[in-house]
Protein backbone atom coordinates (compact mmCIF):
# COMPACT_ATOMS: atom_id res chain seq x y z
CA UNK A 1 0.00 0.00 0.00
CA UNK A 2 1.60 3.57 -0.97
CA UNK A 3 1.38 6.37 1.79
CA UNK A 4 2.42 9.41 2.80
CA UNK A 5 4.74 7.79 5.35
CA UNK A 6 7.99 9.95 4.51
CA UNK A 7 6.16 13.11 5.17
CA UNK A 8 5.12 11.80 8.65
CA UNK A 9 7.15 13.73 11.63
CA UNK A 10 8.61 11.15 14.62
CA UNK A 11 9.15 13.16 17.89
CA UNK A 12 10.28 12.17 21.22
CA UNK A 13 7.08 11.87 23.40
CA UNK A 14 8.04 10.86 27.44
CA UNK A 15 5.78 9.81 30.51
CA UNK A 16 6.12 7.91 33.71
CA UNK A 17 4.67 5.14 35.04
CA UNK A 18 1.88 5.81 36.72
CA UNK A 19 0.85 4.83 40.29
CA UNK A 20 -2.65 3.00 40.15
CA UNK A 21 -5.42 4.99 41.54
CA UNK A 22 -8.43 4.71 43.34
CA UNK A 23 -11.22 7.02 44.85
CA UNK A 24 -12.96 7.29 47.92
CA UNK A 25 -13.40 3.85 49.69
CA UNK A 26 -12.34 2.07 46.53
CA UNK A 27 -15.89 0.83 45.92
CA UNK A 28 -17.37 0.40 41.96
CA UNK A 29 -21.00 -0.25 41.86
CA UNK A 30 -21.59 -2.45 38.81
CA UNK A 31 -24.32 -3.05 36.53
CA UNK A 32 -25.21 -5.64 38.71
CA UNK A 33 -25.83 -2.86 41.61
CA UNK A 34 -22.89 -5.22 43.68
CA UNK A 35 -20.17 -3.37 45.36
CA UNK A 36 -16.54 -3.91 44.31
CA UNK A 37 -13.32 -3.30 45.09
CA UNK A 38 -11.45 -3.94 42.40
CA UNK A 39 -7.49 -4.09 40.99
CA UNK A 40 -8.22 -1.31 37.77
CA UNK A 41 -5.96 1.32 35.65
CA UNK A 42 -2.54 2.02 36.24
CA UNK A 43 0.94 0.55 37.71
CA UNK A 44 2.39 -2.52 36.34
CA UNK A 45 0.42 -5.52 35.11
CA UNK A 46 2.92 -8.26 35.52
CA UNK A 47 0.23 -11.44 34.85
CA UNK A 48 -1.46 -10.60 31.71
CA UNK A 49 -0.05 -9.56 28.43
CA UNK A 50 -0.62 -9.16 25.01
CA UNK A 51 -2.90 -12.30 23.61
CA UNK A 52 -4.23 -13.12 26.87
CA UNK A 53 -7.90 -13.30 27.42
CA UNK A 54 -9.17 -9.78 28.35
CA UNK A 55 -12.45 -11.07 30.10
CA UNK A 56 -13.38 -12.64 33.35
CA UNK A 57 -10.50 -11.29 34.82
CA UNK A 58 -10.64 -10.31 38.63
CA UNK A 59 -10.42 -6.77 38.20
CA UNK A 60 -11.80 -3.87 36.02
CA UNK A 61 -10.22 -1.85 33.21
CA UNK A 62 -7.00 -4.24 33.44
CA UNK A 63 -4.38 -2.25 31.17
CA UNK A 64 -1.69 -5.63 30.49
CA UNK A 65 1.76 -4.24 30.80
CA UNK A 66 3.01 -0.80 31.65
CA UNK A 67 0.62 2.20 32.13
CA UNK A 68 2.33 5.53 31.47
CA UNK A 69 1.13 8.99 32.23
CA UNK A 70 2.42 12.68 32.74
CA UNK A 71 1.07 14.75 35.56
CA UNK A 72 1.08 18.08 33.18
CA UNK A 73 -2.08 17.89 31.38
CA UNK A 74 -0.95 19.65 28.08
CA UNK A 75 2.11 17.69 28.11
CA UNK A 76 -0.01 14.43 28.57
CA UNK A 77 -2.70 15.72 25.91
CA UNK A 78 0.33 15.44 23.39
CA UNK A 79 1.61 11.65 25.12
CA UNK A 80 -2.03 10.67 24.20
CA UNK A 81 -2.23 12.48 21.20
CA UNK A 82 0.99 11.26 19.10
CA UNK A 83 1.89 8.21 20.47
CA UNK A 84 0.74 5.36 17.82
CA UNK A 85 0.58 1.56 18.66
CA UNK A 86 3.90 -0.38 17.60
CA UNK A 87 5.78 3.07 18.24
CA UNK A 88 9.11 2.20 19.79
CA UNK A 89 8.96 3.00 23.09
CA UNK A 90 12.43 2.96 25.63
CA UNK A 91 12.65 2.87 29.74
CA UNK A 92 14.75 5.97 29.75
CA UNK A 93 15.35 5.99 34.09
CA UNK A 94 15.79 3.04 37.20
CA UNK A 95 16.86 -0.01 36.47
CA UNK A 96 15.46 -1.02 33.36
CA UNK A 97 17.13 1.82 31.78
CA UNK A 98 17.45 0.61 27.67
CA UNK A 99 15.40 -1.56 27.56
CA UNK A 100 12.95 -1.54 24.85
CA UNK A 101 9.47 -2.52 24.10
CA UNK A 102 6.78 -0.79 22.09
CA UNK A 103 3.35 1.23 22.76
CA UNK A 104 0.15 -1.49 22.43
CA UNK A 105 -2.50 0.77 23.07
CA UNK A 106 -4.06 4.01 24.39
CA UNK A 107 -7.19 4.16 27.18
CA UNK A 108 -8.97 7.17 27.17
CA UNK A 109 -10.78 8.89 30.11
CA UNK A 110 -7.68 7.71 32.49
CA UNK A 111 -5.15 8.82 29.68
CA UNK A 112 -2.80 6.38 29.76
CA UNK A 113 -0.72 5.31 27.19
CA UNK A 114 -0.17 1.76 27.67
CA UNK A 115 3.13 -0.59 26.77
CA UNK A 116 4.71 -3.91 26.14
CA UNK A 117 7.75 -4.98 27.60
CA UNK A 118 9.12 -8.38 28.15
CA UNK A 119 8.43 -10.15 31.51
CA UNK A 120 12.09 -9.86 32.48
CA UNK A 121 12.48 -6.45 32.37
CA UNK A 122 8.74 -5.49 34.30
CA UNK A 123 10.48 -7.10 36.95
CA UNK A 124 13.05 -4.18 36.51
CA UNK A 125 10.24 -1.56 36.03
CA UNK A 126 9.36 1.02 39.23
CA UNK A 127 6.49 3.39 39.64
CA UNK A 128 7.72 6.88 38.52
CA UNK A 129 10.55 5.52 35.71
CA UNK A 130 10.58 7.46 32.93
CA UNK A 131 9.71 6.01 29.23
CA UNK A 132 10.82 7.50 25.96
CA UNK A 133 8.36 7.09 22.80
CA UNK A 134 9.69 7.52 19.37
CA UNK A 135 5.62 9.07 18.30
CA UNK A 136 4.86 8.79 14.46
CA UNK A 137 1.70 7.69 12.91
CA UNK A 138 -0.32 10.45 13.07
CA UNK A 139 -1.70 11.99 9.83
CA UNK A 140 -0.92 8.78 8.24
CA UNK A 141 -2.59 8.51 4.44
CA UNK A 142 -3.27 5.57 2.55
CA UNK A 143 -2.90 7.29 -1.15
CA UNK A 144 -5.28 4.90 -3.31
CA UNK A 145 -7.64 4.52 -0.30
CA UNK A 146 -8.96 8.57 0.30
CA UNK A 147 -12.09 7.21 2.05
CA UNK A 148 -10.32 5.40 4.44
CA UNK A 149 -8.83 7.74 7.69
CA UNK A 150 -5.48 6.05 9.60
CA UNK A 151 -5.01 6.84 13.10
CA UNK A 152 -3.10 5.53 16.01
CA UNK A 153 -0.86 3.18 14.62
CA UNK A 154 2.92 3.23 13.34
CA UNK A 155 3.23 2.74 9.58
CA UNK A 156 5.46 -0.17 9.83
CA UNK A 157 3.04 -1.64 12.05
CA UNK A 158 0.57 -0.81 9.36
CA UNK A 159 2.41 -2.69 6.60
CA UNK A 160 2.32 -5.96 8.81
CA UNK A 161 -1.57 -6.46 9.59
CA UNK A 162 -2.95 -8.53 7.04
CA UNK A 163 -4.95 -6.63 5.15
CA UNK A 164 -6.01 -7.17 1.40
CA UNK A 165 -6.41 -4.72 -1.39
CA UNK A 166 -9.21 -5.29 -3.97
CA UNK A 167 -10.32 -3.87 -7.07
CA UNK A 168 -13.08 -1.53 -6.02
CA UNK A 169 -10.66 1.03 -3.85
CA UNK A 170 -11.81 -1.09 -0.99
CA UNK A 171 -9.78 -3.14 1.54
CA UNK A 172 -10.31 -6.36 2.97
CA UNK A 173 -8.41 -6.62 6.93
CA UNK A 174 -7.77 -9.69 9.18
CA UNK A 175 -9.63 -9.34 12.22
CA UNK A 176 -10.61 -11.61 15.38
CA UNK A 177 -14.21 -10.40 16.05
CA UNK A 178 -17.16 -8.40 14.35
CA UNK A 179 -18.74 -6.25 16.74
CA UNK A 180 -22.23 -4.70 15.86
CA UNK A 181 -22.79 -0.94 16.55
CA UNK A 182 -25.32 -1.01 19.48
CA UNK A 183 -22.30 -2.88 21.43
CA UNK A 184 -20.53 -0.32 21.61
CA UNK A 185 -20.85 2.53 24.70
CA UNK A 186 -18.43 4.46 27.03
CA UNK A 187 -16.51 6.61 24.98
CA UNK A 188 -19.43 7.62 22.05
CA UNK A 189 -19.82 11.21 22.27
CA UNK A 190 -16.06 12.40 21.93
CA UNK A 191 -14.72 14.41 19.14
CA UNK A 192 -12.36 12.85 18.34
CA UNK A 193 -10.55 8.91 19.12
CA UNK A 194 -7.07 9.83 18.66
CA UNK A 195 -6.45 10.18 22.26
CA UNK A 196 -7.90 7.04 23.61
CA UNK A 197 -10.45 4.43 23.10
CA UNK A 198 -14.53 3.61 23.66
CA UNK A 199 -15.79 0.39 24.81
CA UNK A 200 -17.21 -2.95 23.68
CA UNK A 201 -20.39 -3.26 25.97
CA UNK A 202 -20.72 -6.94 27.96
CA UNK A 203 -23.27 -6.46 30.17
CA UNK A 204 -25.75 -8.72 28.07
CA UNK A 205 -25.06 -12.79 28.49
CA UNK A 206 -26.83 -13.47 25.10
CA UNK A 207 -24.26 -11.05 23.12
CA UNK A 208 -21.31 -12.31 24.55
CA UNK A 209 -22.22 -15.52 23.41
CA UNK A 210 -23.71 -14.80 20.01
CA UNK A 211 -20.54 -12.83 19.05
CA UNK A 212 -18.12 -14.66 21.05
CA UNK A 213 -17.04 -11.88 22.98
CA UNK A 214 -15.54 -14.13 25.91
CA UNK A 215 -12.87 -14.64 23.84
CA UNK A 216 -11.41 -11.51 23.51
CA UNK A 217 -7.77 -10.88 23.99
CA UNK A 218 -5.54 -8.25 24.86
CA UNK A 219 -3.73 -6.64 21.43
CA UNK A 220 -7.05 -8.17 19.24
CA UNK A 221 -7.94 -6.44 16.41
CA UNK A 222 -11.41 -6.07 15.75
CA UNK A 223 -14.12 -4.48 13.60
CA UNK A 224 -17.18 -2.85 14.43
CA UNK A 225 -19.76 -2.21 11.72
CA UNK A 226 -21.69 0.86 11.33
CA UNK A 227 -19.36 2.94 12.85
CA UNK A 228 -17.66 5.79 11.24
CA UNK A 229 -15.17 6.88 13.48
CA UNK A 230 -13.36 9.82 11.38
CA UNK A 231 -14.15 12.65 14.03
CA UNK A 232 -15.57 10.74 17.53
CA UNK A 233 -17.82 7.92 16.74
CA UNK A 234 -21.00 7.70 15.51
CA UNK A 235 -23.75 5.46 13.79
CA UNK A 236 -23.62 5.33 9.98
CA UNK A 237 -24.81 2.67 7.91
CA UNK A 238 -22.23 1.18 5.85
CA UNK A 239 -19.38 2.84 7.52
CA UNK A 240 -17.11 0.34 9.64
CA UNK A 241 -14.69 0.81 11.68
CA UNK A 242 -10.97 -1.71 12.90
CA UNK A 243 -9.38 -1.10 16.56
CA UNK A 244 -7.55 -2.99 19.02
CA UNK A 245 -8.58 -4.19 22.37
CA UNK A 246 -6.30 -2.49 25.00
CA UNK A 247 -7.68 -2.96 28.35
CA UNK A 248 -9.96 -5.60 29.90
CA UNK A 249 -13.38 -6.23 30.11
CA UNK A 250 -15.89 -4.01 33.49
CA UNK A 251 -18.16 -4.21 35.92
CA UNK A 252 -19.54 -1.27 35.28
CA UNK A 253 -22.47 -0.14 32.97
CA UNK A 254 -21.76 0.36 29.30
CA UNK A 255 -17.95 -0.14 29.42
CA UNK A 256 -16.18 -3.45 28.51
CA UNK A 257 -13.12 -3.94 26.71
CA UNK A 258 -11.37 -1.00 24.87
CA UNK A 259 -10.91 -0.42 21.18
CA UNK A 260 -8.12 1.83 20.15
CA UNK A 261 -9.22 2.82 16.48
CA UNK A 262 -6.57 2.31 13.71
CA UNK A 263 -8.63 2.86 10.78
CA UNK A 264 -12.17 3.82 9.66
CA UNK A 265 -14.23 4.50 6.60
CA UNK A 266 -17.73 6.51 6.29
CA UNK A 267 -18.60 4.17 3.89
CA UNK A 268 -18.02 0.76 2.88
CA UNK A 269 -14.45 0.65 1.78
CA UNK A 270 -13.20 -1.45 5.34
CA UNK A 271 -14.41 -5.37 4.67
CA UNK A 272 -13.10 -7.90 7.72
CA UNK A 273 -12.63 -11.09 7.24
CA UNK A 274 -12.08 -13.46 10.17
CA UNK A 275 -8.49 -13.77 11.44
CA UNK A 276 -7.71 -15.72 14.26
CA UNK A 277 -3.77 -14.71 14.15
CA UNK A 278 -4.83 -10.61 14.04
CA UNK A 279 -3.77 -9.88 17.25
CA UNK A 280 -0.61 -7.82 18.53
CA UNK A 281 1.54 -10.53 19.88
CA UNK A 282 0.97 -12.45 16.45
CA UNK A 283 1.89 -9.80 14.28
CA UNK A 284 5.03 -7.95 16.41
CA UNK A 285 5.84 -10.89 19.32
CA UNK A 286 5.87 -14.37 17.70
CA UNK A 287 6.93 -13.36 13.82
Amino acid sequence: MKTNEEKLVMQSMQGAVHHPTASGDGYWVGFDGKGRIPLGVGGITYNFKLGDSCMNLVGDHIEPGVSIKNSDGKENCALMAFSCIGNEATIISGDAKGCKGFVSGKHGGINHVIAYFDADVLEKLNINDRISIKACGQGLKLLDYPDITVMNIDPALLQKLNIIENDAQSLTIGVTHIIPAHLMGSGLGETTLMTGDYDIMTQDPKSNLKYHLDTLRFGDIVYIENHDCTNGAHYRSDSGSVGVIVHSDSYTSGHGPGVCVILTSRNAKLKPIIDPHANLADILLHN
